[in-house]
């Protein structure tokens, strides 16, 4: 069962950056910057942390001790500088016996859910997927992911986010097909579910952050007038310039209440989307997109190296000069006088 507090949390609209790995030039794990990463995002207000998903890169699930060794570096962080209502969330992945031994462990060591990919699967039928789903929920709370295709995901129908959604120990999807059509597809399933007031709707299209919270989904079911929003984010985009991120946030979920948006939305909309697309590196089919997130922190001085565990994951050329452009353009966007003044708490 999910801690009331958390679900309270998660339904309300929780912002969740999708937590980096700190590795050194050599591709060997950095653990005192990797605590450091965590805290960070303690600081900067979040209200929770996604670990071993994506933007962790999905190569951790390879060596299961390395997954072990980067969750509980996370949970001792957040346990020891965290509030009780933090919302803990592991990536789950791979072949049904891994994604339960993952799941087992994260329960084990204290995460609330899991987010439960379902890259490189593509032998799996959508049934075989929902039955995965439906075993890791007997274990623990679960939240879907409608990954990019560009970074492993696959499209589904209707029909399997429909049944999803009626999975009992499910409370939310991460919607992150960078893709309109596909994204309305996942709200309408959730809307025509009988459990749709149990579901959150969590961004994870990180082109289109400040307009999908702003959206509303409302259509006529049986009879009733049903209405979903994005309660939140969970987002790798959001794993940089985050304390300033979280000021958005918190700003957006005030304005939203209100019967008419200020433009001024539409402006902050396209800055946030086009400094995603240096950092996500997204003219390059986003190759480089975890390097992009790694070497904006690496410039903060939060992690030492952009290195990724795979060969292929590199920045591409020309993207550092994006981010150089993203920076000047948009300095309001930027935490860097956040981040030198955390760094230097941590030195006293």
């Amino acid at each position: 069962m999910l801690r009331d507090v958390v679900k309270e949390k998660l339904m309300d609209g929780a912002f969740i950056p999708a937590h980096p790995l700190a590795l050194f030039d050599d591709k060997s794990f950095d653990e005192e910057s990797q605590r450091l990463l965590t805290r960070y995002y303690i600081e900067s207000g979040v209200d929770g942390v996604a670990v071993g998903v994506h933007t962790t890169q999905f190569e951790i699930h390879q060596v299961f001790e390395f997954y072990q060794q980067v969750l509980k570096t996370a949970i001792e962080e957040i346990s020891a500088h965290a509030k009780s209502d933090f919302i803990k969330i592991a990536g789950v992945s791979g072949e049904i016996e891994q994604a339960i031994k993952e799941a087992q462990f994260a329960k084990e060591i204290g995460y609330d859910l899991v987010l439960l990919s379902n890259n490189g699967l593509f032998h799996y039928t959508e049934e075989e997927l929902l039955q995965r789903a439906r075993e890791i929920a007997s274990i623990i709370p679960i939240i879907g992911f409608y990954l990019q295709p560009a970074v492993g995901g696959r499209i589904f129908t209707t029909d399997f986010w429909k049944q999803f959604c009626e999975i009992p120990n499910a409370y939310a999807i991460k919607v992150a097909p960078f893709d309109r059509y596909l994204t309305i597809d996942v709200a309408r399933a959730v809307l025509h579910s009988s459990r749709w007031n149990e579901i959150a709707l969590y961004t994870g299209n990180d082109d289109s952050i400040i307009h999908d919270l702003f959206t509303v989904f409302e259509e006529e079911v049986d009879g009733e007038i049903r209405k979903k929003r994005f309660a939140g984010g969970l987002l790798g985009h959001w794993a940089v310039w985050t304390s300033k991120a979280v000021e958005l946030f918190r700003s957006i979920k005030e304005e939203r209440e209100k019967d008419v948006i200020h433009s001024k939305w539409m402006k902050i909309a396209q800055e946030v989307t086009h400094a995603n697309a240096a950092f996500f590196d997204s003219h390059n089919h986003f190759k480089g997109s975890i390097a992009g997130i790694n070497e904006v922190l690496r410039r903060q001085g939060l992690i030492r190296s952009n290195k990724c565990l795979s060969e292929r994951e590199v920045l591409s050329k020309g993207q550092l000069e994006l981010i150089d452009e993203v920076y000047k353009l948009y300095p309001h966007l930027h935490d860097d006088e956040f981040v030198k003044n955390f760094l230097n708490k941590q030195s006293v």
